[in-house]
């Protein structure tokens, strides 16, 4: 075989080098019914995160920064109410990391 002509499967006789097939896709940008006559001019689309994106905000701030703060600045306050010393350790990091755990499946069933 030489090298200006090959075999494809299914075809009825050998290809020539400068033949081209017209089965492949080809894009015409200017037949597309998606596009747009404004120009793109960098801004988003939309009002920004909306109501449910500043509720996850408040909630990362409120279990990374409040609860963390107020049990660093009062840390006798879970013995005030009667919590050992182990039962602080345990309970205190679990309400933050349930907070934010139904906060991503609120945040899930709200975008879906």
């Amino acid at each position: 075989m030489s090298s200006e002509t090959s075999e494809t499967p299914g075809s009825d006789g050998p290809l020539e080098a400068d033949d081209t097939e017209t089965d492949g896709y080809v894009h015409n940008p200017e037949s597309s019914s998606e596009a747009s006559s404004e120009p793109y001019t960098g801004k988003a689309e939309g009002e920004g995160f909306g109501s449910q994106g500043w509720i996850l905000v408040a909630g990362v701030v409120v279990c990374f920064l409040l609860i963390p703060g107020y049990i660093y600045l009062n840390p006798a306050a879970p013995a005030e109410i009667g919590w050992t010393f182990f039962m602080t350790f345990l309970v205190l990091p679990f309400i933050p990391a349930l907070l934010l755990g139904l906060l991503a499946v609120w945040s899930m069933q709200a975008a879906a």
